[in-house]
C-alpha cells in the first residue's frame, strides 16, 4: 500500500507510471510544479474538440459543497466519459468540509477526476490518508541546492527541446535563482534566442548575453508599453536598446516570444467560436501557455490588442523577420518601429 506522495519531479519526469485517479491531491510550495502537473492529468483525462466542456474549474474560497457534488455526479456529454473538476486554493475548501470529502473518498465518482490543489496537506490527517489509499498526491517542493542545474538541463532538453550546458545551467540559477517558473520562462526565451550556427544548445555566453540583464527587462517593459498603447514610450525604449548596442534580431526574438502567446490564444477564441463553442479569454490565454501569475495583466493586453490585431500577430512577426534578414533596403530600426506602432495602435484594432 502507498504511504507517501509522489515527488513532483518524479511525477513530470514519468507522468505515464501516474494515471490520473478519481481523486487528485497536488499540493506544496512550488506554484509552476503544481500548474504542470495538473495541466498533465488534464491532458491524461479530457482529450478531443469537446475536451474543454468536461473542465469546471473553481476557487476553494467560496465554493459549496453542494455545487461541488453535483459537478462531480454530473455526467460528460462532451469530450469523453470523465468530467475534470479542479478545485484551486482549496484549503479553505478542505478546512470547511474535510468530513464531507473523506465520506466523498471512500466512495468517489466513477465519471469525474477531482483535482484538489492546496498549498498543504498534513500526513497525519484521515483526509491523506484516504487520498494516499486510493487516488494519486503529488507533493510540489521548490527545488534546491544542486537540484536547480541539473533540473534546468533535463528540462531545457524535455520541454524546449534544445540542449543547456551544465556551466550555462549553473550560471542560469545563479542569476534567476530557484523559481521554477521563472527558470521556465527563460528558458523558453533563450531557446528562441539561439544562433543560427549553435547547435541547438544554450550557451554560458548566450545566458551571459540575454538572462538577467536591464536590456532584457527593458525589452519586456517596451512590450507592455507597445500593448497598453503608449506607442511613444515603446519606442523611446526601443532607442535606448538600440543604442546600448542591443541587436535587432534579438530584440525580435524577445518580442516574438511574447507576442506568439498572444497570436495563439487568438486563435483558441476565433476557433471556438466558429464552432459554435465559445471559450473565455482565461482559458484561451491558459491553452496558449499564459503562466497563472501573469495571467491578470495578460488578460488586460489581450483586451487591448483586440482579436483583428491579434490574428495579424504571426503575420506581422513572420514580416518584421523578412525585412531585418535583408527583405527590405529599409533601416532594421523601422521593421521594428513598424512592429510597435501595429500592436499599439488602437486604430488597427
Amino acid at each position: 500500500m502507498k504511504s507517501t506522495a509522489v515527488p513532483v519531479l518524479d511525477f513530470l519526469w514519468h507522468s505515464k507510471k501516474y494515471p490520473a485517479q478519481n481523486v487528485c491531491v497536488v499540493f506544496g510550495e512550488e506554484q509552476f510544479f503544481k500548474f504542470k502537473t495538473i495541466q498533465i492529468l488534464r491532458d491524461q483525462v479530457l482529450d478531443g474538440e469537446d475536451a474543454e466542456f468536461s473542465l469546471r474549474r473553481f476557487s476553494g474560497d467560496d465554493l459549496s459543497y453542494s455545487d461541488f457534488l453535483k459537478e462531480l455526479l454530473t455526467r460528460a456529454m462532451f469530450g469523453g466519459d470523465r468530467r475534470f473538476v479542479w478545485v484551486e486554493d482549496a484549503d479553505s475548501f478542505v478546512s470547511r468540509f474535510r468530513s464531507e470529502l473523506e465520506g466523498y473518498l471512500d466512495k468517489p465518482s466513477s465519471s469525474a477526476v477531482l483535482v484538489l490543489e492546496l498549498k498543504s496537506f498534513p500526513s497525519n490527517t484521515n483526509l491523506y490518508k484516504k487520498a494516499i489509499a486510493s487516488g494519486l498526491v503529488v507533493e510540489a517542493k521548490a527545488l534546491t541546492g544542486k537540484d536547480v542545474s541539473s533540473w534546468i538541463t533535463k528540462w531545457s532538453k524535455q520541454q524546449h527541446h534544445v540542449e543547456c550546458d551544465s556551466a550555462a545551467a549553473t550560471m542560469l540559477s545563479e542569476r534567476v535563482g530557484a523559481e521554477a517558473g521563472l527558470l521556465d520562462q527563460e528558458l523558453a526565451k533563450l531557446a528562441l534566442m539561439i544562433p543560427e550556427g549553435g547547435n541547438g544548445t544554450i550557451t554560458v555566453e548566450l545566458v551571459e548575453q540575454v538572462t538577467g540583464s536591464w536590456r532584457t527587462q527593458s525589452t519586456f517593459e517596451m512590450i507592455d508599453m507597445a500593448l497598453s498603447g503608449h506607442t511613444a514610450a515603446a519606442i523611446r525604449q526601443l532607442n535606448k536598446l538600440l543604442s546600448a548596442g542591443e541587436n535587432e534580431i534579438g530584440i525580435l526574438a524577445q518580442v516574438a516570444y511574447s507576442l506568439r502567446k498572444f497570436a495563439a490564444a487568438t486563435r483558441v477564441i476565433l476557433d471556438a467560436e466558429k464552432s459554435g463553442r465559445p471559450v473565455s479569454l482565461q482559458t484561451a490565454l491558459d491553452k496558449a501557455g499564459i503562466k497563472r501569475f501573469f495571467m491578470e495583466k495578460s488578460e488586460k493586453q489581450m483586451k487591448m490588442l483586440g482579436r483583428q490585431r491579434g490574428s495579424q500577430l504571426l503575420d506581422w512577426l513572420l514580416q518584421t523577420d523578412l525585412n531585418l534578414k535583408g527583405g527590405s533596403r529599409s533601416n532594421p530600426r523601422f521593421a521594428l518601429e513598424t512592429l510597435i506602432v501595429k500592436i499599439s495602435n488602437n486604430k488597427l484594432r
